[in-house]
């Protein structure tokens, strides 16, 4: 379980990351910068689809509607702020290799 669940959290923390720098990227369209804010507002929003109240259960919606909402709002991003992120990284994009 927690092999699993491991990959999906440092996933999870790099589209944060990438979706906070694509938020002030004047590509990014203004409704994945709305979904973005609706995100944040869901997670600090104390009216939940499952009430906090509830121990555990009601902190399942969040565990899995941000991560899934987050996932959804990148791979909806332009490829050019994809790539301007990736570049900024020092990733590579354009298929050749770099050696240091």
């Amino acid at each position: 379980m927690i092999k699993m669940l491991l990959p999906r959290l440092v996933l999870f923390r790099k589209e944060v990351v990438q979706l906070w720098k694509a938020f002030f990227a004047p590509e990014t369209p203004l409704f994945l910068k709305a979904a973005t804010l609706f995100t944040a507002f869901y997670l600090i929003n104390p009216f939940d689809i499952i009430p906090d109240v509830l121990p555990f259960i009601g902190w399942v919606d969040d565990l899995i509607l941000i991560p899934l909402m987050v996932g959804w709002i990148v791979s909806r991003l332009p490829v050019p702020v994809r790539a301007d992120m990736r570049e900024r990284n020092g990733q590579t994009i354009d298929g050749s290799a770099r050696r240091l």
